[in-house]
């Protein structure tokens, strides 16, 4: 299960990591510091008791156990945050304000901690001391002991309160990064759907801009001059593309129509004719060629999507078998037009039907004599495909990705008419319509299968579409 978008930003991760480090650090120079200030208090209480062992001791050298006795009961009076006891063998006690040995294992040299009952206000509470136990003489036990209850309450306070700020810190960096990964998600949104419908052909589409003055307004003006740069630049070369196809495509047919009449004149068998007739058809290769580069610039360039609309993918197959079906005859080829039900799609049918036109050229082409060729559509979970295969030659598994660059021929269609062109259109029209075009063995033959996928089935315009099927341009 993967985790909710907002999440996976990189905003979101800066931010709980950086939470994350500041909740640690904090942790530890907190820790640090209490622990620091702990042994500096442990240290001032183990120095206030060692002295008084120290005056106890020297009392009890000087007046022995009676006035050592005396001398305890007079400092137990005072109150305070001192503790005395001093017991016999057994810890039966003899004087102090210990109502009894407490429940700590005898250490000689080292202090101890422990808890012991004190009366205040008439109730009894327990409460936390450290001290230490010196032995002495006769088997007597003197514990003198400080009151640090203040200091467990504390140590008890912050190992309790330290892990629930630590929680906190974490929990309020997970809200702040999600607040801040939406705010900046929000952003890449409108510059991601920006540069979606500027691929999809509107470049007057531009990145918002807020006016805040902050990086995502810099980047989007940077943007926004940059995507003029290239309207620019477009609309230069739709000009100088009208421009050619004005200036060179028009003396390229008045040329071949000159030709037609020059070999109307002459007679079939003469040396002039067939001179003539081989340059008739060096011309109509480059005039093949140029309308097939430029059908493959205008699809490229998303100049045609101003022509989608509704589109029923069954027309377009009608029309092509109507062409072709005649051709695959004389060729003593079956063509099959496999039924289908409705295959709406939104697209340009003009390019559909000459893309599809260059796959069933390409299968009538390297499909011997009494060979199948079928058309189909089908409806797939991934989209609708339109699927032409033939009982040909096929392609080589090794050549399938490079047959589909321009002007790339394989060696068994050396000999034969075509631009090398054609499936570099198919593609183009494919890439148009965010489409998939696959080359798979039909075995024997070839499949080829445009895939539209669901999200192109949907209405982009109400005008309709223009059926013309312009001459095959393609070629393996």
């Amino acid at each position: 299960m993967r985790a909710p978008r907002l999440f996976r930003t990189l905003a979101f991760r800066i931010v709980f990591i950086y939470i994350a480090i500041f909740a640690v650090s904090a942790a530890g120079l907190v820790a640090f510091t209490y622990w620091n200030t702990k042994r500096a208090l442990d240290s001032q209480t183990d120095q206030t008791i060692d002295a008084e062992i120290l005056g106890l001791s020297e009392q009890y050298q000087r007046l022995g156990l009676g006035g050592l006795a005396d001398v305890i009961i007079s400092r137990s009076v005072r109150g305070g945050q001192s503790l005395y006891l001093l017991t016999d063998l057994q810890h039966h006690p003899i004087a102090g304000n210990l109502d009894g040995w407490p429940q700590i294992i005898y250490r000689p040299d080292s202090f101890v901690e422990f808890n012991y009952e004190r009366r205040v206000g008439g109730l009894t509470t327990l409460r936390r001391a450290r001290g230490r136990i010196f032995a002495l003489t006769g088997g007597f036990q003197l514990l003198v002991a400080r009151d640090v209850h203040e200091r467990h309450e504390t140590v008890r306070l912050f190992s309790t309160t330290l892990p629930w700020s630590l929680m906190l810190m974490l929990v309020l960096g997970v809200i702040g990064g999600g607040f801040m990964s939406r705010n900046l998600l929000a952003r890449l949104d409108s510059i991601n759907e920006t540069s979606r419908e500027i691929m999809a052909g509107d470049l007057s589409r531009r990145v918002p801009v807020r006016g805040s003055g902050d990086e995502f307004d810099t980047l989007a003006t940077s943007l926004n001059r940059m995507l003029d740069r290239i309207e620019r630049l477009m609309r230069g070369m739709r000009e100088v593309t009208d421009s050619v196809a004005h200036d060179l495509r028009t003396p390229l047919n008045r040329l071949r129509n000159r030709i037609d009449a020059a070999l109307r004149r002459l007679p079939p068998e003469s040396a002039e004719y067939v001179e003539i007739e081989s340059a008739a058809i060096e011309i109509d290769q480059l005039i093949a060629t140029f309308n097939a580069l430029l059908l493959i610039a205008e699809a490229e360039a998303g100049m045609a999507r101003e022509a989608m609309a509704r589109i029923d993918l069954r027309d377009v197959v009608e029309g092509i078998s109507e062409l072709y079906g005649p051709l695959a005859e004389e060729k003593n080829l079956s063509f099959d037009v496999a039924p289908s039900g409705e295959a709406m799609i939104a697209g340009n049918k003009r390019l559909i039907a000459q893309a599809l036109a260059n796959l069933v050229d390409n299968a009538i082409k390297y499909t011997p004599e009494g060979g199948k060729i079928r058309v189909s559509i089908e409806n797939m979970p991934a989209g609708v495909a339109l699927i032409v295969a033939d009982s040909g030659i096929g392609i080589p598994e090794s050549e399938r990705s490079r047959v589909l660059d321009r002007f790339v021929r394989l060696e068994v269609s050396r000999h034969s008419p075509g631009t090398g062109l054609g499936l570099s259109l198919v593609v183009a029209v494919a890439k148009l319509h965010d489409a998939r075009l696959d080359i798979s063995d039909n075995k024997p033959g070839l499949k080829a299968m445009l895939l539209f996928p669901h999200d192109t089935v949907r209405p982009v315009s109400s005008r309709p579409s223009v059926a013309g099927i312009p001459a095959p341009l393609a070629a393996k």
